[in-house]
């Protein structure tokens, strides 16, 4: 078998056969972020963030679907299956590099929106609304306090109608916190925003990382393609087996 149609089949096998882990590995990494957004959705008023994860679910689905389609045309060198497998990988591909374009434009925005929905959260606390439960699991799963520091909190309706105290979500200790600000050393002191906007950015950089990588599969795979229905076109027709 000639050296080129060998390989292009071993690389289209191999996508072929991984399309099912992929679309695993990209379902999760979309329900991730979109969990992730949706703990803290009450400070993320842009929902445009939750294209790139709605993308990279679609992009799984498809993956599922055609997976079988893939080892089947490769290996009944099927000029049919192959087109359309062809079609299949390029849509793919562009959904994946939609989602990295829409992961850069929205990385960029984060700070701006970040700190102006959660100084109306902040300012809203009033010990059991919504926007209540919302900071309360804020601040005590990011161990942070006030939107840039603990000392936040003062310019808030909450501080001066409870004897100038903070939240108990901010205390490192409940059974011994107060929430007075004169006691720091039993409070978390670091401010959300600059922890939230980590998150978010770490999970936009790992989503774009498993992305970029599953989109260079897809490059190689439509080369993989073309080099089997030019070989085919050019040298011979009719059905050649793998390991002929």
């Amino acid at each position: 078998m000639d050296c080129g149609i060998f390989t292009s089949k071993t690389v289209l096998l191999f996508l072929s056969l991984i399309f099912w882990a992929a679309g695993a590995a990209l379902a999760y990494v979309g329900a991730y972020v979109i969990k992730s957004y949706d703990n803290f959705d009450g400070f993320i008023q842009d929902k445009y963030a939750l294209v790139p994860a709605a993308i990279i679910i679609g992009v799984s689905v498809v993956m599922f679907l055609f997976g079988l389609l893939g080892c089947c045309a490769t290996i009944r060198e099927s000029k049919f299956g192959l087109s359309f497998f062809f079609m299949i990988i390029m849509v793919m591909f562009a959904a994946e590099v939609a989602a990295l374009v829409f992961s850069f434009i929205y990385q960029g925005k984060i700070n701006g929106d970040l700190e102006r929905s959660m100084n109306d959260a902040f300012a809203k606390y009033d010990g059991q609304g919504t926007e209540t439960k919302g900071v309360d699991y804020l601040q005590s799963q990011l161990q942070c306090c006030g939107v840039k520091n603990y000392t936040s909190w003062s310019n808030t309706t909450w501080f001066t109608s409870h004897n100038n105290t903070v939240p108990l979500s901010c205390c490192k200790n409940t059974t011994q916190c107060t929430g007075r600000l004169d006691q720091p050393n039993l409070l978390n002191v670091e401010g959300c925003e600059a922890k939230l906007e980590r998150l978010l950015h770490d999970v936009l950089v790992y989503a774009m990382l498993v992305i970029l990588g599953f989109a260079i599969i897809k490059f190689f795979g439509m080369l993989s393609v073309c080099v089997i229905t030019c070989k085919n076109g050019s040298r011979r027709s009719g059905y050649q087996p793998l390991y002929a």
